[in-house]
């Protein structure tokens, strides 16, 4: 009888990559070209870049690919689609996608709450996910994964940081886990006080030292919104209490993150800081296979540093832990806070300490529910994109 490994690698996974085109997208595009006797692309999806959409189209020949913005469906060129692959517009062209029978793998990686759809789509019908999108388990968490243990769907994580402690925790069972550590860069402001970030550039927000990300994930880094964000989506996926959920900093970003278990053994994954190899490993799982991402250099390789988190200048992470222990409709709100928050200070509207500080008042003052259905979800995030703005009229910050 063969085993279980030598089934999975010669099975031919069939993927579907939602948010194609964003940074993710386009590395797990490399992955997958990296292995064409195990895994096809057969959907891609975007919200406008349909220009880009369509090469990916034309290099992948998949059965479908879908546009999720109206105006970019009325632009798209149709005569630059190749043969064989079919357009699919309106609300529920991802969700034909990533539910269709021929369908393996779902690599989700829209930005923000528009990623939840696809992912519950996808473990409704019981496929994997291969997630990148950690809002789906801010806003949902509970949700999610009771979804996908009733419907046999799998979630396996895309961020380094989850894959990380996913790989090193490696079937033990929570009754011997001490605690999570997320490991986290700094961002571009790693080092500065409170009183240094009052006139902090948007420009110098977009810098950061490791990683190439997209602008609203990159500034989720500087205000460590992302940490904040990873210590939710932690609780869920792992289902540990915050109280055993740490972040620690790590300049270096050669350690993603590590378990402490409860005999005193840590144990951590080490790589150079490329998204290609924690997607590889999500598609290829449970494989260890050589693909395409970076090899530490360990000639080269002189020290690491780790320091504690600044709590007071970076007083975002705070509300992830907030969150992580209240749930409901806490997730939702302070996910949705986040991402119009961060949007105004994109576009010079809103000075980066009130980021945080708007994120704070609106969950502080959300009508919060313990057990929201997703449509209560998602009238909570559409309630709390409206009270920033609110909260901006009436406080008047000035960026």
């Amino acid at each position: 009888m063969k085993d279980h490994a030598s089934q999975t690698r010669q099975r031919h996974r069939r993927v579907v990559v939602l948010g194609s085109t964003g940074s993710v997208g386009t590395n797990s595009l490399e992955v997958i070209e990296h292995f064409p006797d195990r895994l096809e692309v057969i959907g891609l999806s975007a919200h406008s870049s349909w220009k880009a959409l369509f090469q990916q189209a034309t290099r992948f020949r998949p059965r479908w690919i879908a546009l999720s913005d109206p105006e970019a469906e009325r632009q798209a060129d149709l005569s630059l689609l190749p043969i064989g692959t079919e357009l699919l517009t309106g609300p529920d062209a991802v969700a034909r996608m990533s539910a269709d029978s021929d369908t393996d793998i779902v690599v989700a990686a829209i930005v923000g709450s528009a990623g939840l759809a696809g992912t519950w789509e996808a473990l409704s019908a019981g496929k994997t996910v291969a997630l990148a999108n950690k809002e789906t388990l801010v806003m949902a968490g509970s949700r999610v994964t009771e979804l996908a243990a009733r419907r046999g769907g799998r979630i396996l994580p895309v961020d380094s940081e989850h894959s990380a402690i996913f790989q090193a925790l490696a079937g033990q069972p929570n009754s011997a886990i001490e605690r999570l550590v997320l490991t986290g860069s700094g961002g571009p402001f790693r080092g500065k006080n409170r009183d240094e970030l009052k006139s902090a550039r948007l420009e110098d927000a977009l810098k950061h030292p490791t990683w190439k990300m997209g602008p609203k994930i990159t500034i989720d880094s500087a205000t460590l919104m992302n940490k904040s964000l990873e210590v939710i989506e932690a609780r869920w996926l792992f289902n540990l209490p915050p109280e055993q959920i740490d972040v620690i900093i790590h300049p270096e970003s050669i350690v993603h993150s590590f378990v402490e278990f409860r005999d005193g053994s840590v144990l951590a994954q080490l790589s150079p800081p490329d998204m290609r190899l924690p997607i590889q490993y999500a598609l290829n799982y449970p494989d260890r296979l050589s693909g395409p991402a970076k090899r530490l250099d360990w000639s080269s390789l002189r020290a690491l540093h780790f320091e504690a988190v600044d709590r007071k200048a970076f007083d975002a992470l705070d509300l992830g832990y907030q969150v992580a222990r209240s749930g409901g409709t806490s997730g939702a709100v302070l996910n949705a806070a986040n991402e119009a928050a961060v949007g105004l200070f994109l576009e010079g509207r809103l000075a980066f300490l009130d980021i945080a500080r708007a994120c704070r008042a609106v969950l502080a003052q959300h009508p919060f529910s313990p057990s929201p259905s997703i449509e209560e979800l998602m009238a909570a995030d559409r309630w709390a994109r409206q009270e920033v703005s609110r909260w901006i009229r009436q406080t008047s910050p000035s960026p």
